[in-house]
């Protein structure tokens, strides 16, 4: 058989994974404009109308679903050899398992992801949906243009509607990811099934070890001992055998981490050396920010400043090629590890970026307001023919200007009486005295006035 080139009108890349079922491929999508991902059923099994069946359906729980926190299928077809195949939303952050190729996270940053997982199976089980196989390598990680990151549940093909659940007969799941109850033939299941599974995903990003059998988990804090009590107790109530004593839902257990991630219990975390560690007076404790880069997924810091200096706040990325200085009180939190330029439809790659804010938990949602600023440096495409073609629904849009200064030429759109009052500007800086790289800079803002040229005329791109 001839190697595939494309499906239907999709492109094939390359392959993003394969297992015993399928091929996943990267794929253009000319009408899109935009990647996407290409799920195929195996050759040896096109002609099992069981595998067939489980392999199409699928895509129709992704569909039945309908969540914003679930993988988005775009179309289901059929290749001239008969095998299946659907086209599906393109995650280019990588997984929660690339996260970990580096080691445990932060305690906030593992507690925030486990938490948007689960919030991911609540919309699974709110459609009557039980997954039955959620582990590390089926959630997946979307960059926005902003950098901030959604966190998605994918692969369902275990998955079951809970009718189903309640009288399956065959043993589901993966080891160390998987309730005593999944692990019988014949017992049925519910939601709280997921909320194990939740619970050994936690475990996993705080100790970068997989649970051990139920009823036999290690208690996380002999593993991490600066664990909090609570944080333990949490994991491990979602990890109880009997299923009764177990968080009664994925948004229980979502709501709980969500409050231990506020509290002071959870704000530990690895100290690093480098340009983020010269700040002074600066707590510096790991963050998720997800950029893609060809190597997989790196993780980045959150910045804690309990003061700054009248005249503002100097930051800089991992890299330390670019640094701004924000307004007094906006440099709180950092997310240093750079960006992926395909988020704003630009070619696909890891470039420098970062974004600063006095509350990341709002900057992914323009319905809220924060102070804050997202830089990304590109050093391929055309900056300016994309900022022009942004659009923020829900604010007032007040005009675009030319912006120029002694280092930057470029142009400043801006939207004002967003949601929640706040405003946003969009620019598009080339350099001044040559035309790469170009750089990328969104500012969004509390209340009155415009920091903006203030921002753009501190910024230094090495």
């Amino acid at each position: 058989m001839h190697p595939l080139e494309r499906i239907g009108r999709h492109r094939l890349e390359r392959p993003l994974g394969s297992g015993a079922f399928a091929t996943v491929w990267l794929a253009h999508d000319p009408e899109l404009q935009a990647p996407v991902a290409v799920k195929v059923l195996a050759e040896n099994w096109a002609h099992r109308l069981d595998i067939r069946e489980r392999f199409l359906s699928e895509a129709r729980l992704l569909r039945r679903a309908g969540s914003g926190r679930l993988v988005q299928v775009y179309d289901i077809g059929e290749l001239p050899d008969g095998r299946p195949y659907f086209v599906m939303e393109y995650a280019a952050g990588g997984t929660l398992a690339d996260l970990l190729a580096d080691g445990p996270l932060p305690v906030r940053d593992a507690l925030a992801l486990t938490a948007e997982a689960a919030r991911g199976a609540a919309a699974l089980h709110e459609a009557g949906i039980v997954h039955r196989d959620i582990k590390p390598t089926n959630v997946l990680l979307h960059t926005a243009p902003d950098g901030s990151r959604r966190v998605l549940l994918a692969d369902l093909g275990l998955a079951k509607s809970l009718a189903q659940a309640s009288v399956l007969t065959l043993a589901a799941g993966s080891a160390g990811y998987q309730p005593p109850e999944q692990a019988e033939p014949g017992e049925g299941i519910d939601e709280r099934a997921d909320v194990y599974s939740l619970g050994a995903v936690g475990y996993e990003l705080l100790t970068g070890t997989v649970p051990g059998p139920p009823g036999k988990v290690v208690p996380p804090r002999r593993l991490r001992p600066e664990l909090g009590e609570d944080v333990e107790r949490a994991l491990l109530r979602a990890l109880e055998p009997d299923r009764a004593r177990r968080w009664p839902s994925a948004l229980a257990f979502a709501g709980e981490l969500d409050r231990l991630r506020a509290g002071p219990s959870a704000g530990r975390g690895r100290r690093l050396d480098g340009v983020r560690g010269r700040l002074n007076g600066v707590t510096l404790a790991l963050a998720a920010v997800l950029a893609a880069t060809a190597a997989g997924v790196t993780v980045t810091v959150a910045l804690h400043r309990d003061g700054a200096a009248d005249d503002g706040t100097r930051v800089a990325d991992a890299t330390g090629r670019v640094t701004l200085k924000v307004p007094a009180g906006w440099g709180r939190e950092l997310r240093d590890s750079g960006w992926d330029p395909h988020a704003l439809g630009l070619p696909e790659g890891h470039q420098p970026g970062l974004v600063v804010a006095d509350d990341l938990s709002r900057w992914s949602d323009l319905r809220t307001t924060v102070n804050g600023v997202f830089v990304g440096v590109d050093a391929h495409g055309d900056v300016t023919a994309k900022v022009k073609a942004l659009a923020h629904s829900g604010c007032r849009y007040t005009g675009s200007r030319a912006f120029a200064d002694s280092r930057w030429h470029g142009l400043v759109r801006a939207w004002s009486r967003c949601p929640g009052g706040g405003s946003v500007t969009e620019s598009a800086l080339v350099p001044a005295d040559a035309a790469r790289p170009q750089v990328y800079v969104q500012v969004r803002q509390r209340g009155e006035g415009d920091a903006t040229d203030g921002v753009l005329r501190s910024l230094r791109v090495a």
